[in-house]
């Protein structure tokens, strides 16, 4: 597993963990109150300015940790367009769109054990126990850590359907893709318990 942590150095690399997260935090509870197409599109805007003031080449790198998002922002919008409102399917994944993209510019210019340490103060301070702590640190750890190696997968499974088939593979990549995901969690899952396993809570 690898982190997400781009090598590209920004200014955003810099700052402190605890801001990055908090105004991450603050940026997408602002959505909550968002329902126009133009001001989605200004907080979108805003996501991808802030990619770009760290560079091309970073910017650039980030739109590609982006590119498994398309498929998702794909189908709410066409569910929403064949059997809803299509201008609420596209503030939907505009919104969308740009809540990811926060998150991805953090975890990109975040070390992970940094991200780790805001999240344990934070528990620590509401008064949740140390085993507990661990269990949601590791869980947290996992997940950031396993997108970008399940997206490489995914590219792998698609290239090799493309040198076997002219056809475009679609839905038929869903059940591999599934099966490959279900063999990493449970081969992690077998590392954890031969490490000694996870701490029961408090």
């Amino acid at each position: 597993m690898i982190s997400l942590t781009s090598e590209q150095r920004t200014l955003y690399h810099d700052w402190r963990a605890g801001p990055k997260l908090a105004a991450m935090c603050l940026f997408t509870f602002g959505f909550f109150f968002i329902d126009g197409l133009l001001w989605a599109g200004v907080a979108l805007a805003a996501v991808v300015a802030l990619y770009l003031a760290g560079g091309l080449r970073f910017a650039r790198e980030g739109l590609r940790n982006l590119r498994p998002l398309v498929w998702i922002c794909a189908l709410i919008f066409g569910w929403q367009a064949l059997f809803g409102d299509a201008v609420l399917g596209a503030v939907a994944v505009v919104k969308l769109a740009a809540a990811v993209g926060l998150a991805n510019l953090v975890t990109m210019t975040t070390q992970l054990a940094a991200i780790l340490e805001v999240l344990e103060r934070g528990m620590k301070r509401v008064g949740i126990g140390a085993a507990a702590r661990g269990r949601v640190a590791l869980a947290v750890a996992l997940v950031i850590r396993f997108i970008p190696v399940l997206g490489e997968k995914g590219t792998h499974l698609a290239q090799a359907w493309r040198a076997r088939s002219p056809k475009r593979a679609g839905w038929r990549l869903v059940f591999p893709f599934a099966l490959v995901a279900l063999d990493d969690a449970e081969q992690v899952a077998d590392a954890i318990r031969a490490r000694g396993g996870v701490p029961e809570a408090d």
